[in-house]
């Protein structure tokens, strides 16, 4: 029996509840982890399950995310054979309609027609795990299941198993029944499908608001959710960058935190994700913080409890401070200087 998988990554949902992080970019392409995109685990997952076609549908502020994927190569998708696609819908539309996933879908049923998988994996483009989808499908064809959704603390990943057959005569029949996605053809069930429940019992974060992006960021400082994400035999890949150690300076304090390559320390860190290029000034503290890539920090500054974006610049003594809860967001390539309290 042929049991190869087809990889579908479902990269069209836009979240206004994590809009300050998606202005300039697609929810898949939001740095995470010092070094990572969102998009990395789930591609990662798919190659580390021998998936060796994978498709992406995109929709909204897709550039950043091209770049950042490229042909593929990372992840060992640029193939003569299958490999990596990338399908930006052909619509335009002003508002944000969530016109739904089967409709992209059905925008490019060619390469579901053509497709020689016997199975087929869809996913979003923003849970943070490391599953292996060949255990998922064992358990799919070992229980005679027409769909298998995995689930998490009973709650949906919304990830998918089933038939590439199934998914093409649902998506052909998505104007019959109404269902704009998979989820609503699990909710609904028109159809009578045997849809079975996976429970994955490793550590796995649905990024989809600010909260969800910056609890599972400090997540990350927890070696032991470190140590489930980041497998040695099943590696989180993502794009290369060549770059310098990071230089600690003489007036450098790091504490539990996670530094990317290129950074200049010169402050204080704490309890903070750092990401490539960052400069930290003298005298500065940082706690509780994610700072993005290349944002430069002023000496004699106070971050506490704050997601800066990408390029941000903060200006010598600034004091910014938010909450655990409500984390204070500098978008990207802001300039700020003022004293800010959340």
């Amino acid at each position: 029996m042929n049991q190869k998988m087809l990889g579908v990554i479902d990269a069209t949902a836009y979240k206004p509840e994590i809009e300050d992080l998606t202005v300039h970019r697609s929810l898949a392409a939001v740095p995470f982890a010092s070094r990572y995109r969102l998009i990395d685990f789930v591609l990662s997952n798919m190659v580390n399950s021998e998936i060796e076609s994978v498709a992406i549908f995109p929709k909204y502020q897709y550039r950043s995310l091209m770049d950042h994927i490229g042909s593929g190569k990372q992840w060992d998708l640029n193939r003569k054979k299958d490999g990596l696609f990338f399908f930006p819908s052909p619509h335009l539309h002003n508002e944000y309609d969530e016109f739904g996933s089967f409709r992209q879908f059905s925008d490019h049923i060619d390469y579901f027609l053509r497709s020689t998988q016997e199975y087929a994996v869809i996913t979003n483009s923003y849970t943070v795990c490391n599953i292996d989808y060949k255990k998922v499908l064992s358990y799919h064809l070992e229980n005679g299941c027409d769909i298998t959704e995995v689930r998490k603390d009973d709650k949906s990943l919304q990830m998918y198993i089933m038939s590439t057959k199934l998914l093409i005569n649902l998506i052909d029949d998505k104007e019959q029944t109404g269902s704009k996605t998979l989820a609503d053809v699990i909710i609904e069930n028109r159809n009578n499908l045997t849809i079975c429940h996976y429970e994955y019992k490793g550590y796995a974060a649905v990024i989809d608001s600010i909260s969800s992006y910056y609890k599972h960021s400090m997540d990350m400082l927890n070696p032991t959710v470190w140590n489930e994400i980041f497998l040695n035999n099943r590696p989180i890949l993502t794009k290369a960058k060549d770059e310098p150690p990071t230089k600690y300076g003489k007036t450098a304090l790091v504490k539990n935190s996670l530094i990317a390559n290129g950074c200049k320390i010169e402050g204080h860190v704490e309890n903070s994700i750092i990401f490539r290029g960052v400069h930290i000034g003298k005298d500065t503290v940082i706690k509780n913080s994610v700072i993005m890539q290349k944002s430069q920090i002023g000496d004699d500054c106070l971050l506490d409890n704050v997601i800066a974006d990408k390029d941000v610049k903060v200006e010598k003594a600034a004091v910014i401070k938010g909450a655990a809860l409500l984390p204070y967001i500098l978008r990207k390539r802001t300039i700020q200087g003022a004293l800010m309290n959340s």
